[in-house]
């Protein structure tokens, strides 16, 4: 492996000006092909094998006039006043006949007529139902809507919306987390390199990477459905896996430097060794990010799938973009910033990295904690554990108007409709019954459906040849485990209503769906643990040549992630320093465990392939597995620290955002990463690995004789280099270009 990936980056190199014209064409043609597509990424969620799913599918065959989106319009008097005005009636009625004349509105409903007004006579509900889909409604005619209600805003009326679709329900996405995100990681590898050009070129290459990808998904989002946090997941996993993959090589480069090697000798050795590690770093996450197929939710696929090729380009650029970009560079990459206030320090510190590595604190926090591994151990064990303990708690569930900040109409209109009405007017089921034959049978499961223990309200929304539409109103709130209590209880009285009327009913609707949603990714968890990891076990056996490192390194990741989803239900579910992050207490969103598995895991993988390498490395030169310890910790630990650290920021800079729901993205990764990088990666794989000693290393004779070591360390790329490069392995070393 490190000997192919050298002949790649040499080749690179000698020809710099050919592999960046390439990635520049390659990202003037993403660039033009994104923008003259058209494609938008959009919310059109399907569930295939939900009941939810089917219902809505029934819908547009059978009821395709309650097939679309659906809007609640909220209209408050005064606090104190009495919706049934005659100045606030009429401002609504005229608002109401105002609505039924905006474009895509089929029908809607009067809340006087049909009694949809508060118990407490401030309120009224009106029912706006759209002729297309909640993500094909257009802006304008959610822009109309809002210039239609001006008669009931003029009487005094408060106007709020929610539903499926409403306006300013379209997030907006803000370019400043991302801008946040690269300036804080320009400045820690600044401070991590001390030179200007060292820290700008991998953030370089990683925005070259991620503007390719994301005009791709643009491109692809034309012709295929694509969710709008797809394109945030892969700029998150694109800028800061690009990032990390371009320090690691960077790094190993600056040192080959200092230490006296030619540019081109240092740079595509740099290559050939961190790179190996690099390939089977970024194969894990792309390994973890593809299974989330196996859930069989389809933009959580599409996802998937596209952060894996935020990851892939990422690879590819650092090894063949970044060796030809060290090229152009040339010996400017230690070219050291002269503080007034330090001069020389940085270089200082650069040349002691290189040439009296166990000085640097890295060195001394790996022998610090070799020395007292046991006690490491069981600390950072015991904080993981206490840390993970609110995630036995967890509610999963995804975000109501209940979630949103204080700000956003739906969240006003949430509140309004649960203090007039209760929780359950802002989750309606809607139960599609088919082969109702008379109004008497239509009568019959209205009771029957009243009857059922946690039901509010039950009305008969619509009848269409056989088939009906009844909406029920639950006494809990859209997120209330009662409701989804509600929703199998309807379902598992199917048959007795089926057999008393002859109906067969089924339970559909977005409070449905969304219950559905978390069902599914709560069943599909253990399958997706044990395709991903048992993937990642196998690709990790074979770098590494052990399974005692594989197993070491899963059981860290459950340590972290467990961590961070403990410290995610803290912060987001219970409301702790809610104030300080500007939320909501709420459920956790029902998607975020899964995505977390699959972008966590990959991510420790990758520390542990850069941790875990410096240490084979170092044991195959000594033989001294602890010392090997030491010093392969001490090498990896600034560069790994530098690039989780970029990564940490990149996805606290998302905190910023208004939407919750990337608010918790963003806490969890960060909480994630940091817990990985810093508790497991460089405090309990040391001292884990300084306990076993050399039994770490150990695999079968079998082993050994039928699986072919990759060399992930180099030490055959190491062993060439040094002796020339013997003619089995030579590569031509033609003059610069």
């Amino acid at each position: 492996m490190s000997v192919y990936v050298f002949k790649l980056a040499r080749a690179s190199f000698r020809h710099r000006r050919l592999v960046l014209a390439i990635w520049l064409v390659a990202a003037i043609a993403a660039i033009t092909l994104g923008i003259a597509s058209g494609g938008k990424t959009n919310d059109n969620f399907t569930i295939p094998g939900t009941e939810s799913q089917h219902v809505a599918d029934l819908l547009k065959q059978k009821v395709p006039a309650l097939a679309g989106g659906q809007t609640q319009v909220v209209f408050a008097a005064p606090a104190g006043g009495n919706i049934g005005d005659a100045a606030d009636k009429a401002g609504v009625e005229a608002a109401l006949a105002r609505i039924k004349t905006v474009p895509q509105v089929v029908s809607v409903s009067d809340p006087f007529a049909i009694g949809a007004v508060s118990p407490d006579h401030r309120v009224a509900l009106g029912q706006v139902q759209w002729g297309a889909a909640a993500a094909d409604v257009t802006d304008a005619n959610l822009n109309a809507m809002q210039t239609a209600v001006a008669p009931a805003q003029r009487a005094g009326v408060e106007v709020e919306y929610s539903g499926s679709v409403y306006p300013g329900w379209r997030l907006t996405p803000s370019e400043l987390p991302e801008l946040i995100g690269i300036i804080l990681a320009f400045l820690i590898l600044t401070i991590a390199f001390g030179a200007l050009i060292a820290a700008g070129l991998p953030i370089l290459n990683a925005i070259i990477g991620v503007i390719i990808t994301l005009m791709g998904v643009t491109a692809l989002a034309s012709v295929v459905n694509i969710a709008s946090a797809s394109t945030t997941v892969a700029l998150m996993l694109g800028l800061s896996c690009g990032i990390d993959y371009g320090v690691f090589i960077l790094a190993r480069h600056r040192n080959n430097l200092l230490t006296g090697l030619s540019v081109e000798d240092s740079a595509t050795l740099a290559a050939g060794t961190s790179g190996s590690s690099v390939v089977f770093a970024a194969l894990t996450v792309i390994i973890a990010l593809c299974g989330l197929s196996v859930v069989g939710i389809p933009f959580l696929t599409v996802m998937g799938l596209a952060a894996a090729a935020a990851v892939l380009i990422a690879l590819l650029i650092a090894l063949t973009l970044l060796p030809a970009m060290l090229g152009f560079a040339g010996e400017k990459i230690t070219k050291f910033i002269n503080s007034p206030l330090r001069r020389g320090h940085p270089e200082r510190v650069a040349v002691t990295a290189a040439t009296e590595p166990q000085l640097t604190f890295g060195a001394r926090w790996a022998r610090l904690v070799v020395r007292m591994r046991l006690p490491f151990l069981v600390g950072g064990v015991a904080l993981l554990v206490v840390l993970a303990l609110p995630a036995t708690k967890m509610h999963l569930g995804l975000p109501s108007g209940a979630s949103k900040p204080t700000s956003d109409t739906s969240r006003r209109a949430y509140d309004l409709t649960t203090a007039s009405f209760g929780p359950g007017f802002n989750g309606a089921l809607l139960i599609l019954a088919d082969g109702v034959d008379s109004p008497a049978t239509a009568r019959q499961i209205d009771r029957r459906l009243a009857a059922v223990p946690g039901v509010e309200t039950v009305s008969l929304t619509v009848q269409q040849g056989t088939s009906a539409v009844f909406r029920v109103i639950p006494t809990t709130g859209p997120n209330d485990p009662a409701t989804a209590d509600l929703v199998n209880r309807i379902r598992d009285d199917r048959a007795t209503i089926a057999g008393a009327t002859g109906v067969d009913v089924l339970v559909g609707g977005t409070t449905a769906s969304n219950i559905d949603v978390s069902s599914k990714l709560s069943s599909a968890l253990p399958i997706f643990l044990i395709v991903v990891v048992g993937l990642a076990f196998l690709l990790l056996t074979f770098a590494f040549r052990t399974i005692l490192v594989p197993i070491k390194s899963i059981i860290g990741f459950l340590l972290s992630v467990s961590a961070a989803l403990g410290l995610q239900v803290a912060v987001f579910q219970w409301g702790w320093a809610k104030s300080l992050f500007n939320i909501t207490p709420s459920e956790t969103i029902s998607f975020l465990p899964i995505i977390m598995l699959a972008i966590i895991f990959g991510l420790s993988s990758d520390y542990e392939v850069f941790v875990v390498s410096r240490i084979k490395e170092e044991y195959t030169k000594s033989g001294d597995a602890v010392g090997a310890v030491e010093r392969g910790t001490g090498f990896s630990a600034r560069v790994v620290t530098a690039a989780a650290l970029i990564m940490f920021f990149i996805f606290v800079a998302f905190l910023i955002n208004n939407d919750p729901t990337i608010k918790a993205i963003g806490f969890s990764f960060a909480a994630g990463v940091f817990l990985d990088a810093f508790v497991v990666r460089l405090t309990l794989v040391p001292a884990v690995m300084a306990i076993v000693r050399s039994k770490i290393w150990y695999h079968a004779q079998w082993f050994a004789k039928y699986v072919p070591d990759p060399d992930i360390e180099g030490e055959r790329l190491q062993h060439q280099f040094a002796g020339g490069l013997p003619a089995a392995e030579a590569v031509d070393r033609r003059p610069n270009s």
